[in-house]
């Protein structure tokens, strides 16, 4: 008997239930209707023939075949299609995490990342997707649930259906830009809190702490440029062509958003870098206030010193040494030469 793939109360999640052969989800999607599940010998004529059925073949519609390739078996489907290149079928099984992107024809394929939204926000793990494109199919695979193209198929199951799968890449590449983006507020929220702290500064403030809050922002936003940038160079590379047909919904359209969260991403670690020069700057005032003060008390003290040491030694007719108010003389000498001291440093202006 054929077997279903699985219904939206099943999918809470991406990769919430897969079939025993790796298969996550299979449906047609049709503007303007809501998507219909595939059975599995659909999906299977499909992908071994290059075609829909005949009640498929006909409709102005596209397919989503989503693949979880942990699955030995479904990783020997893959790798078996006849109708895909080898660089395609390899690209679709590959276990490295590069971001390509690449066509072969009227194929599109490649790896994109996105985010796993059950670790910490700031800890989440960047996992990537790999995905074949054509005009009426998008065959996707992953090892890792990969939240994005979940929140994407539910959008399609509320009737959000977009006019060709190209634009479902898109939209993927738009949750990920979007996830980014709440990364980007938490981590400004962090840099106006170090603000606020930098620009009250006062005697009982913690630099330390300061510091511990930019280290964070900008350990973790040199993260989220190592795997944000490599995505804009491949849509910005000039020489790199798309078919026509996923030139506008593809490209153009993934390009201007990911470069806008990169520019967003640089906006901030510029930002990040200059409240360190600031923090830097007030580290270094704090610390050169606090040798002032030393400085200061070191002279005040030198001669005090210098009195106390000449009384200290153990020579005969030694002055003061007879009466019985030679300390207090020796101690008022002491202070009047501190006050001389201080005197000078406020007339030569080193006070």
């Amino acid at each position: 008997m054929a077997q279903t793939s699985p219904s939206l109360s099943q999918i809470v999640s991406e990769g919430g239930t897969f079939q025993r052969d790796g298969l996550v989800w299979g449906i047609f999607c049709q503007q303007g209707q809501e998507p219909v599940e595939l059975e599995r010998d659909v999906v299977l004529h499909r992908l071994t023939t290059g075609v829909f059925p005949p009640e498929f073949s006909g409709k102005e519609g596209w397919g989503w075949f989503h693949f979880d390739i942990v699955h030995t078996l479904s990783r020997t489907q893959i790798e078996s299609l006849p109708f895909f290149p080898e660089v395609v079928r390899q690209g679709l099984t590959n276990m490295e995490r590069g971001i390509r992107l690449e066509s072969v024809g009227q194929i599109v394929f490649g790896a994109l990342p996105s985010f796993d939204d059950t670790s910490p926000d700031d800890e989440r793990n960047v996992s990537t997707w790999r995905f074949a494109l054509e005009p009426d199919l998008l065959l996707t695979t992953r090892r890792h649930p990969i939240p994005a193209l979940g929140v994407v198929y539910h959008e399609l199951r509320r009737g959000f259906v977009p006019r060709s799968p190209a634009m479902l890449v898109d939209r993927a590449l738009l949750e990920f830009a979007d996830t980014l983006r709440r990364d980007f507020a938490r981590l400004d929220d962090q840099l106006d809190r170090a603000e606020d702290v930098l620009l009250m500064l006062d005697r009982d403030t913690d630099l330390g702490r300061v510091s511990g809050l930019l280290g964070v922002v900008r350990r973790r936003s040199t993260e989220l440029r190592r795997v944000l940038a490599p995505v804009d160079r491949i849509f910005s590379d000039e020489e790199f062509d798309l078919p026509d047909w996923a030139e506008d919904d593809l490209r153009d359209r993934s390009h201007r958003q990911v470069h806008a969260a990169l520019d967003d991403l640089l906006a901030l670690q510029d930002r990040a870098r200059s409240l360190q020069d600031e923090l830097t700057s007030n580290q270094t005032e704090e610390t050169n206030r606090r040798l002032y003060i030393v400085s200061v008390g070191t002279t005040l003290m030198l001669p005090a010193t210098f009195v106390t040491g000449f009384f200290g030694m153990n020579t005969g007719g030694m002055f003061l040494t007879d009466g019985p108010w030679g300390t207090v003389e020796a101690g008022g000498l002491c202070f009047l030469i501190m006050v001389g001291t201080w005197l000078v440093l406020k007339l030569t202006k080193l006070l």
